[in-house]
């Protein structure tokens, strides 16, 4: 039987279209269907390295974990990666090629429809229903030529729309009233039916609600999901969503992760924001890191050189070096390594304008930004007391000096990475993904003084994920909406 597909679009971002998705792949596996997740076009600084050796969105990831499906290039063929307020890295097919503005990505876009249409095809050929993700807001008619992200692919493949609105935020009947009133009759045609989310308090009280945006849509209602609190134990894709900014704990040690403007993979700490033996949190700029602080963290950055920039104007760089005098530890990863040496030098204008910028200097080690990416998984041990580690790598990058000649890890292939200073005070990285890996989650939080919680992190998010289709199996009729769901167009 051909593969049947729906799509999800959504009133604006943020309105949990891919927590939706996610709960809803793992739902329908559970009921023994081949699931694909796919979104034509993502923007996200937080990646993930697939098994076909390219990258996608970290939604995409989850959504292929909930499925119980291998990550490929495939589920997000087009990623864009910004590193200006202007302009992204675009990734197509897991592979970078080359940057645009935000101006000439709009005339990049109707080229890039064959290779969403391709991965989309090939994605279905073995399954059962594609659940498919839109971005941002259905309704930036200012978008929509050439638009590959909602309504442009909904018209291609002509399957049908599901519409999220968030009543959360407020205005939910007008958001998903209003974006009926500013769509094309054909786009607007498409759409099937809605969904509203986030919804707290009585349900009873928004009956009448519900009825009217049906009423004035003639569009299906589909359920009112209320806020799901376990959310914030799976990954979040949007750096816009990190916690943080709470009262520090007087008991427990401290962990400052420094979230500079470009900030990227940084849902590789969630396994330590999960630990109750430790206290972590997002720092933005214009809050100082705690004088009492035991590690500050140095994240992956999209725009190395920016973020560094950033870095300096936020006063970190003073607050690092207050840090280091009173015994603190300093970790950085990957983009973070890179601003802990001397110098970073970018010849060939990856980030921009081509040129060199003087490091943190806390590691002896400068660093060359290249034009070949590393994509890969890793694992090896850490080489002051060997404990093992799993990881990934995604950098762009060549990084030397004495300091790494005291490397931080060793892989299993005998190739050596980061470096380590001043006793094991300072140390840095390009592999992502450390604190995923329990035992070594375990044996770094022993090294702070503190017993890990037993905590099974990936046990965790599959238990999250279990609950989370719970959830929308009693909110939502899943049933209607494979009713809804149809076999797309084929490529002509």
């Amino acid at each position: 039987m051909p593969a049947r597909a729906i799509m999800f679009q959504g009133t604006g971002s943020d309105v949990g279209k891919s927590l939706i998705v996610a709960g809803l792949a793992r739902a329908l596996t559970l009921r023994g269907l081949k699931v694909a997740p796919f979104k034509p076009q993502n923007m996200s600084n937080n990646a993930a390295v697939t098994a076909d050796g390219g990258e996608i969105g970290r939604a995409q990831a989850l959504q292929a974990r909930a499925a119980r499906r291998p990550m490929t290039v495939h589920m997000n063929p087009v990623l864009l990666k910004p590193q200006s307020e202007i302009g992204s890295q675009v990734v197509v097919q897991g592979r970078v090629i080359g940057n645009a503005k935000a101006s000439a990505y709009q005339a990049m876009k109707p080229q890039l429809m064959k290779a969403v249409l391709d991965s989309f095809h090939h994605l279905i050929a073995d399954t059962d229903i594609a659940l498919v993700e839109g971005a941002g807001s259905a309704s930036e008619i200012n978008l929509r030529a050439g638009d590959i992200a909602n309504m442009g692919f909904a018209q291609a493949t002509q399957i049908p729309v599901v519409l999220i609105g968030d009543i959360d935020r407020g205005g939910v009947i007008a958001s998903l009233v209003g974006t009926q009133a500013v769509l094309a009759p054909d786009d607007a045609a498409l759409i099937a039916g809605f969904l509203v989310n986030k919804f707290r308090g009585d349900p009873a009280l928004f009956a009448s609600g519900m009825s009217e945006i049906a009423t004035r849509t003639r569009w299906t209602s589909l359920g009112l999901i209320p806020h799901f609190a376990d959310a914030r134990r799976l990954p979040a894709e949007d750096a816009l969503g990190l916690p943080g900014g709470g009262v520090w704990s007087r008991d427990r040690p401290k962990i400052a992760v420094l979230a500079y403007p470009r900030i990227s993979n940084f849902d590789e700490f969630d396994p330590l924001r999960l630990e109750d033996g430790v206290d972590l949190q997002f720092l933005r700029p214009g809050t100082p890191i705690p004088g009492d602080a035991a590690v500050v963290i140095l994240p992956g950055s999209k725009a190395t050189i920016a973020d560094l920039a950033a870095l300096r104007e936020a006063g970190w760089d003073i607050d690092l070096q207050a840090h280091l005098r009173r015994g603190g530890r300093v970790l950085g990863i990957c983009g973070g390594y890179q601003m802990l040496g001397r110098m970073i030098s970018d010849p060939d204008g990856h980030e921009g304008a081509p040129g060199a910028v003087a490091g943190l200097g806390l590691l002896d080690i400068e660093t060359t930004l290249t034009g070949d990416k590393a994509l890969r998984d890793v694992e090896g041990r850490l080489t002051q007391d060997e404990a093992p580690f799993h990881g990934y790598e995604m950098h762009i990058g060549r990084t030397d000096g004495p300091a790494a000649q005291h490397p931080f890890l060793v892989f299993s292939d005998g190739r050596r990475d980061g470096a380590v200073a001043a006793g094991g005070q300072i140390a840095g990285c390009y592999v992502h993904g450390l604190f995923a890996d329990d035992h070594l989650r375990a044996h770094w939080l022993r090294g702070l003084g503190t017993t890990a919680s037993g905590l099974s992190y990936d046990a965790d998010v599959d238990a999250t994920l279990d609950a989370l289709a719970a959830h929308l199996e009693r909110y939502i009729d899943i049933d209607r909406i494979m009713d809804l769901a149809r076999v797309p167009r084929a490529i002509t």
